[in-house]
């Protein structure tokens, strides 16, 4: 896997090299393999539809499903890792729809269900080999082999079982409800399947104030407002509230009651002939406006709660069929329930002006009658909020249907003593969004009028109505006598049997399962429960971990959540993460037809996959925010963490090559070294703090530690030893910087195993390990080595070279001029001289030295918190605040503060150090102040254009592609300034560059030339070639 003599690495093409490795050497089962007997960590893989290929949601939640099971598989634990698919459901039925060209359940009937289902079955593993090579370039472990799938007989046969369980637990009921209706599926929704993702969403319709007809009274109207008109041949009631004042005023001929509340948004001016509460208005009758009077109970004034004064008129039109409000009013005063509309949005033979024609298509002609017969008010089109089918898109409806229900409302207290046992990432969505749902969990309509699922295990008589619940294939085959071969429709209705309350005959009730009530099911269906693996089964539930994207709090989450609860009285999961969503990088949800976001496949085939995995799981889209995604994220990934790192791992290689050196193990005393021991101190603690936050599960603070780590090995330790390494010869102290150097780089490339397996594999094999870093142990590192102090003084050494880089840059002058000195305030002076010949070498600057104060360079200054204090001292603010500017205040030996005879405790206020006004070269971090020698005369100047030389002819030495060690001749061609610069600095620059020659006139065969503006002179010219005399 070594990359000398091939240019460039390039990390795409050294992950396939990875991937192939890993399969001929089958590591991925090594690793399970390796764990026999050890603890189980169990994480449940939420099945997804094979309908289509994967997002980047799927690739998000795929990377976490990675991450957790390799570090806990090198924490001791044997972590098997099954895949699932999701294979019923209206998903696979839609996109059999698409394909055969049907437009309505009528559509499947007619091509006949058994062999609609076979196509359903054909379609669902069409994806799957397109799936698993995506997750394997991914790298990605996981067991497609033993994939479970929704559709096989023994997954289904628990999902019966399920049922059952639940059923003769008292948890489940056949009933009529309001619930969601897709009329273009034909079938019910639950509650949370019209709330998941984007389903309620901006849709425009037509609104309308209807007048009905007061009864008694022929020339006065109640005005109710309704934003669907197509539920008007459905009305059995008017709605009030019952404490507001209701008006009846003029208009033209004709009397309108309606809220006075309401007044100003409909009419400039009324003229008020009548007032009463809602309450007095109650048992009015009116006439209906579409069709004839339904019976007597029915077309009467009602008060309700639920009757709101904001928009509309403060009268509610009710039909209890259509909306929940309605029916449970409607139960209240024992009104009629029609129902004109048919499972295919249709309205029925009982408004036979509108019959056959769907309901939303119908509502332009429902309102053009009302307004030929003087019923219509007003109409105007409205944008709101509107739930849409999960599948097909298309507009839902609330509408009483009969299904069979989990009562999970029964549930609750269980659910919320469950959830009180999960801890959730993040921790807001336990109480929050997961919370308040299961607080008010509604029954769960589990039945579905469809035909790809399995079946609703229940049996009743034709004639007496008994009802028989099956929870498996063996007490089918008992009834019926026959042998089940397959559980799905039309097979299952083929089992038919005797009564055993009446001469009847039972047959299988129409309709399958809802396929989120078999996903949910997945805990004990996913191992054949209780038929096989019981034992396994009740060992390891609840789970350890489970992930998926925030919306799945009201799907897969909750569903198991409410399963586990009413079979098991128990948890499904200890560990729940949600994260946000992925959006493109414009803010829109991403889109096949706008184009708007990279190919994923593509991205990693051009940055790779790592790059990928650290541009999501660093993103706040693992905190539950949603995030803009674009590829420069990705690019930026490889730049900060791959680059640097393997060009550390190339140095390390280069020199312990040149030096033949070969690592002991034994890392003699580092700690004598300081650059050593800060080095193996970031290395513990690293370790230490991954630790720390894969227990909260914070990976953005574990990747930005890594990143830290990485710039600490960079940019600090081997920066800072460059002379250490570069002399000639292995002395103990070079040997010991090696030894440090091998420990860290393979210890790393063990720690970054389960965050960039990519990565960590290539660099521990060319570190000459034979065995894949996915074999080894977490490892452990000696708490020996951590020394906060000695990283705070690392940290303070940083913070003063960014702040005399800070002052450089403002005041314009160059890093490459050196400058005379620099003097240091609020650091310890022994600290600063332990440092200096780092610092004077990495600030290029002549002398670095202590200053015990720094009263001529800054001032102490008072910043209030006013957040803190504006609440509490009111008025008084404004007095305390001038005071504090004009330092007239005094700070006692307990740091409290008193001003304007108000009294400020320590931690309302903080105390800071600025700049004085007149100097613009000293810089303050922390609290240290570094003033700068700003002056730079000729003799500076040359050095820093020889910096700059030798800086511009390193780079020639790169684009020849010229190895660490080899010797050059350069040509350096200019005036008068060139030779004045060489005089001095001649020796200097060619030792930086390993020169055998250098010449003032042009090479033969230069392998790279460039041309360099200096500070001062004409431009100079330079050329490099390999030496001649090499």
């Amino acid at each position: 896997m070594s990359t000398e003599g091939s240019g460039p690495v390039r990390f795409p093409a050294m992950e396939d090299a990875v991937l192939e490795r890993w399969e001929k050497e089958k590591t991925f089962e090594q690793s399970i393999s390796a764990r026999e007997g050890k603890p189980v960590y169990v994480f449940y893989d939420g099945p997804p539809f094979a309908t289509g290929l994967p997002h980047y949601g799927h690739i998000l939640t795929s990377y976490i499903k990675d991450v957790i099971p390799r570090y806990q598989t090198m924490l001791g634990k044997q972590v098997p890792r099954r895949w699932g698919w999701d294979c019923h459901g209206l998903p696979v039925e839609f996109e059999v729809e698409k394909a055969m060209g049907f437009k309505s359940k009528r559509d499947i009937l007619e091509f006949g269900v058994e062999q609609f289902n076979d196509e359903c079955r054909e379609l669902v593993l069409k994806y799957a080999d397109d799936w698993r090579g995506f997750v394997n370039r991914m790298g990605r472990w996981v067991d497609f082999d033993g994939a479970y799938k929704t559709m096989d007989n023994d997954y289904m046969e628990s999902v019966l079982w399920g049922f059952k369980t639940l059923h003769d637990k008292g948890h489940v009921y056949e009933g009529g409800k309001i619930v969601p209706y897709c009329v273009r599926c034909q079938t019910v929704l639950s509650n949370f399947e019209a709330r998941l993702d984007d389903a309620f969403r901006p849709r425009r319709d037509m609104s309308a104030y209807v007048k009905f007809r007061q009864q008694d009274r022929p020339d006065t109207f109640f005005l109710a407002w309704t934003t669907t008109p197509w539920t008007l041949p459905a009305n059995v009631a008017l709605a009030v509230a019952a404490d507001e004042n209701y008006v009846c005023i003029e208009h033209g001929e004709e009397r309108l009651w309606l809220a006075e509340g309401c007044l100003g948004g409909l009419f400039d001016e009324p003229v008020i002939l009548e007032r009463c509460t809602g309450a007095e208005l109650a048992g009015l009758r009116y006439l209906p406006v579409v069709g004839e009077v339904i019976d007597a109970s029915a077309h009467r004034v009602v008060t309700a709660d639920f009757v709101q004064m904001g928009d509309g008129s403060g009268i509610v039109h009710i039909a209890p069929a259509f909306g929940e409000d309605d029916a449970l009013l409607g139960q209240q005063y024992e009104l009629p329930a029609p129902n004109p509309v048919r499972d295919d949005g249709t309205f029925s033979d009982a408004v036979a002006q509108y019959a056959g024609q769907n309901i939303f298509e119908a509502t332009p002609r429902i309102l053009a009658d009302l307004k030929s017969s003087g019923l219509l008010f007003k109409q105007e089109q409205i944008e709101h909020n509107y739930p849409h089918c999960w599948r097909c898109d298309n507009p839902l409806i609330y509408r009483a249907v009969e299904s069979w229900f989990i009562r999970a409302s029964a549930l609750r207290e269980q659910l919320v003593e469950n959830n009180s046992q999960v801890n959730w990432v993040p921790e807001h969505v336990k109480e929050g969004r997961f919370g308040d749902w299961i607080r008010n969990a509604r029954d769960w309509a589990v039945s579905r009028n469809r035909f790809w699922g399995a079946p609703i295990p229940v049996w009743r008589c034709d004639q007496c109505g008994t009802v028989e619940v099956m929870g498996s294939i063996a007490q089918i085959e008992a009834r019926s006598g026959r042998k089940v071969e397959d559980l799905h429709v039309p097979h299952i209705d083929e089992h038919r049997f005797a009564c055993q309350c009446c001469e009847g005959t039972m047959s299988r009730v129409t309709g399958v399962f809802d396929c989120w009530f078999e996903s949910g099911a997945m805990p004990f269906a996913s191992r054949h429960y209780p038929f096989e693996n019981k034992q396994e089964f009740e060992q390891t539930f609840p789970a350890d971990f489970i992930v998926e994207y925030l919306a799945q709090t009201r799907g897969w989450f909750y569903t198991m959540m409410v399963i586990s609860t009413g079979c098991f009285e128990q948890n499904p999961f200890k560990n729940a993460m949600c994260h946000g969503v992925i959006l493109a990088k414009d803010g829109r949800k991403m889109s096949k037809r706008l184009k708007n976001y990279p190919n994923p496949m593509d991205l990693m085939q051009t940055h790779g996959s790592d790059a990928l995995r650290v541009a999501l799981l660093a993103s706040p889209v693992c905190k539950g925010e949603d995030i803009k995604f674009s590829e420069e994220s990705v690019r930026d990934v490889v730049r900060r963490y791959h680059l640097l790192f393997w060009n550390c791992l190339q140095f390390y290689k280069t020199f312990t090559e040149i030096d033949q050196f070969s690592p002991s193990g034994d890392l003699g005393q580092p700690l004598d070294n300081v650059l050593d021991h800060y080095l193996l101190h970031e290395l513990a603690a690293l370790e230490s703090d991954i630790k720390m936050w894969m227990e909260s599960l914070d990976f953005s603070k574990i990747y930005s530690r890594i990143e830290v780590f990485i710039n600490v090995l960079s940019t600090w330790y081997l920066r800072l030893n460059k002379a250490r390494i570069w002399r000639d010869g292995l002395d103990d102290d070079k040997r010991q910087c090696y030894e440090v150097l091998h420990y860290a780089l393979s210890n790393f490339a063990r720690l970054l195993a389960p965050f960039m397996p990519f990565l960590a594999e290539a660099v521990y094999t060319e570190l000459g390990y034979a065995d894949s870093v996915h074999l080894q142990d977490w490892p452990s590192i000696d708490r020996q080595y951590l020394s906060y102090e000695l990283a705070d003084e690392m940290s303070s050494l940083r913070n003063l070279i960014a702040s005399v880089r800070n002052v450089r840059e403002t005041n314009g002058v160059s890093q490459k001029f050196p400058l005379r000195s620099i003097r240091v305030a609020g650091i310890e002076q022994a600290v600063l001289e332990r440092y200096a010949q780092f610092l004077e070498e990495e600030l290029n600057v002549k002398q670095v030295q202590w200053a015990a104060d720094a009263d001529e360079w800054a001032q102490p200054v008072v910043v209030l918190i006013f957040s803190l204090l504006g609440k509490r001292l009111g008025p008084a603010m404004k007095a305390v605040t001038t005071a504090v500017k004009a330092g007239e205040y005094v700070i006692d030996e307990q740091g409290v503060l008193v001003a304007a005879g108000q009294t400020i405790q320590p931690h309302e206020f903080e105390r800071r150090l600025t700049v004085r006004d007149t100097l613009n070269n000293v810089g303050i971090v922390e609290n240290m102040v570094v003033w700068l020698d700003l002056d730079i005369d000729a003799s500076l100047k040359r050095e820093g254009a020889v910096r700059e030389l030798n800086r511009r002819l390193q780079d020639l030495r790169k684009k020849a592609k010229l190895g660490y060690t080899e010797k050059v001749d350069i040509a350096v061609l200019g005036g008068a300034y060139v030779d004045e610069i060489l005089v001095h600095h001649e020796d200097w620059l060619k030792s930086q560059l390993l020169v055998q020659s250098l010449l003032r006139s042009d090479l033969e065969a230069p392998l790279a030339v460039d041309e360099v503006e200096l500070p001062e002179g004409d431009p100079v010219r330079i050329q490099l070639r390999r030496s001649v005399l090499a």
